[in-house]
């Protein structure tokens, strides 16, 4: 496995390779979610690209983006084992030598959920995207579906610009207990961890009262799932257009719906989602 910091390295390295390169973006702290990526990745590529950089244009939150956690030793390990090929881990300046003041059309599915929230966030997570696809050359990416809205964006971002990158979607990978694996976990005290799984088990249920109840009472019902436990608070629980990520008011609006949540678990927030239908 080889490692860069240099960005002219990568489009180098990566440039020489023959067959298909598939790429893995990542903020590192890596967990089983990351290397599900990369071993799918692995299985239908035949050069196998991470990178490892905590994009500073993505946080709207200061203390956010100070306590996000930072473990490149560990990474560069657990990638070496699941077969990673080459690594790009930049600091800021290589990734922006200049300050990146594109704005990006993101088609109005940065005005929903996290939108709102993270004022500026979506199109931080454009201007890395595009740059790091810009230096690594990929003719495949691979993302998680935790981040469905993220991963939304991404498609718009890619069909609009026409971008020579096929974008695949992976399952979300889940904890015994049914949390999404997350970066932020770690950051869990031990009662807020304890506490977190009842949110994907109120995503269950909400799945198991539809088609029985409307979708206003089926959202009410996970909001106050999640809310019972005092150490929970939801922020947002949206039934959306999987394509549009527009919220439905009946379960016929879309052919498929996504139930996508956000909680807040003391100082830590955490999305997650599930289909519908």
């Amino acid at each position: 496995m080889q490692v860069f910091a240099k960005s002219s390295d990568v489009k180098e390295i990566a440039g020489s390779k023959k067959g298909v390169t598939g790429f893995v973006p990542t903020m590192g702290a890596l967990h089983e979610g990351h290397l599900s990526l990369v071993s799918r990745c692995r299985s239908e590529c035949d050069t196998v690209a991470v990178s490892i950089f905590v994009n500073p244009t993505q946080f709207n939150d200061k203390n956010d983006l100070k306590n996000y956690p930072r473990t490149l030793e560990a990474d560069l390990a657990l990638l070496e084992q699941a077969g990673a090929d080459l690594v790009f881990a930049p600091d800021e300046k290589e990734m922006y030598p200049a300050p990146d003041t594109r704005v990006f059309d993101l088609g109005g599915l940065d005005d929903v959920m996290e939108g709102p929230l993270r004022p500026g966030h979506f199109n931080g997570v454009a201007q890395v995207v595009t740059r790091l696809f810009e230096i690594v050359g990929p003719q495949r990416a691979y993302f998680g579906e935790k981040d469905f809205q993220q991963l939304a964006i991404i498609r718009h971002l890619v069909r609009t610009l026409g971008l020579p990158v096929e974008i695949v979607g992976c399952p979300i990978r889940r904890g015994g207990d049914g949390l999404a694996l997350s970066s932020r976990n770690a950051l869990l005290t031990p009662a807020h961890r304890a506490a977190a799984p009842k949110i994907y088990a109120a995503l269950q249920k909400g799945v198991a009262m539809m088609p029985d109840h409307s979708v206003a009472e089926t959202a009410r019902a996970v909001a106050e799932a999640i809310d019972s436990d005092p150490l929970l608070q939801t922020e947002y629980f949206n039934l959306v257009d999987a394509a549009t990520l527009r919220s439905v008011g009946a379960w016929d609006e879309a052919p498929a719906i996504q139930g996508c949540v956000a909680v807040r678990a003391g100082e830590i927030r955490l999305i997650d989602n599930i289909r519908f239908k």
